[in-house]
């Protein structure tokens, strides 16, 4: 079983006074330094359409090639498993999350808006701008603009959830045919992860900042708040004891969240019921995935506090809640899985300081890892 953490739970959270600093400096004071965050505007609110695309290899990529979001500059970039970067796209501002549809299309959540990018031709299509105001573009961990992206089942529908600095988010609906945004619904802080579910009758925005998800009627402006926060919401906004990213499990519709390597926040999105699953890892936690078998996949970025906890991991955790952590080298944030499920693909990029410019590949029967240069702070990322 996992240890309870320290009743005051010192190190985890800050005290009310210092709780304007963080929203400047990052998701919580961390041990291995202050957290990035550049407030300066990167002026180019209305960057042109025109895609840019320097690799000079032709024809689309192969199966099998992955695609990160580069957080450290305004691309995305193709990678090739085995030989690292094959090419980029400029996209926006500080993209994030992305989303890749079965037309092959990648819909990326960015600081100006949704870039469209045609992964066979390496162009952007479209920069597709948000209805809720952001205030000016800017880059680092709490800049405005999209975060979590994911797409309907049938395509039609993209999702993304827009951070709005210093107050509640907005989940906005856009309409992949007339690339346009549709709707807009409110949803808590900082939505760091967006799913929807098998049937595409709902959405879940997963809010780092308000410690909840809330849950959109697909199709109409219906939300409701279901609080995630197996320990309490003591710190506020200074807790580092928030959700981060969330899975759909295939078998049933429910939410799985993890924390701190500890445990595992099972949500039926339906009751808003949580149920506590204990984890193995002991390492604050980030971006997860999930197989069609139901294994679910969770980076550990490492220790909030060095004396209690462990360091940078990939846990892999059987449906029977059976879990394998694969030691890794340095913080990380987000994990893709090859299509034959042999192979995990974990972004360096991260949200705080520690990041680096690549991933690392894991050996899912072996344990094996492999560092691979790939764009620039990647943190999304998707498995062409």
């Amino acid at each position: 079983m996992p240890k309870s953490r320290r009743p005051s739970r010192a190190a985890r959270t800050l005290l009310p006074g210092a709780v304007a600093a963080v929203l400047l400096t990052g998701c919580a004071p961390g041990s291995g330094g202050a957290a990035e965050a550049d407030p300066s505007a990167s002026g180019k609110a209305n960057p042109s359409p025109t895609a840019v695309t320097p690799s000079p290899e032709s024809g689309g990529p192969a199966p099998g090639t992955l695609l990160v979001a580069d957080f450290g500059s305004d691309t995305v970039t193709f990678v090739d498993p085995a030989r690292g970067a094959v090419g980029s796209v400029e996209v926006g501002t500080a993209p994030y999350g992305l989303a890749l549809g079965a037309d092959g299309r990648a819909w990326v959540a960015t600081a100006e808006g949704v870039a469209v990018v045609d992964t066979a031709a390496r162009e952007r299509l479209a920069l597709i701008p948000y209805r809720t105001d952001t205030g000016p573009v800017t880059t680092g961990e709490y800049r405005g603009g999209g975060m979590g992206i994911a797409l309907a089942p049938d395509g039609r529908r993209a999702y993304v959830g827009v951070n709005v600095p210093g107050g509640n988010g907005a989940l906005e609906v856009i309409d992949t045919a007339a690339l346009r945004v549709t709707d807009a619904v409110p949803v808590g802080r900082r939505p760091f992860d967006v799913d929807v579910s098998e049937d595409g009758a709902e959405v879940y925005a997963t809010n780092h900042d308000s410690f909840d998800v809330t849950v959109v009627a697909a199709g109409t402006p219906e939300a409701r708040r279901v609080e995630v926060a197996p320990y309490g919401t003591e710190g506020g906004l200074g807790s580092w004891l928030k959700p981060h990213y969330a899975a759909v499990r295939p078998s049933d519709g429910r939410l799985l969240l993890p924390f701190e390597g500890e445990r595992l926040a099972v949500v039926d999105p339906r009751t808003g019921r949580t149920e506590i699953e204990p984890m193995t890892a002991n390492t604050h936690q980030h971006g997860v995935a999930v197989t069609a078998d139901g294994t679910l996949l969770a980076v550990g970025t490492g220790p909030v506090d060095p004396d209690e906890d462990r360091g940078p991991s990939l846990t892999v955790r059987a449906p029977d809640g059976k879990e394998r952590v694969y030691p890794l080298e340095g913080p990380h944030e987000d994990v893709a899985v090859s299509r034959d499920g042999r192979t995990a693909y974990v972004t360096g990029g991260f949200t705080r300081d520690g990041y680096w410019d690549g991933l690392t590949v894991v050996d899912l029967e072996s344990g094996d890892t492999r560092r691979l240069a790939a764009g620039s702070r990647p943190l999304g990322i998707a498995v062409l």
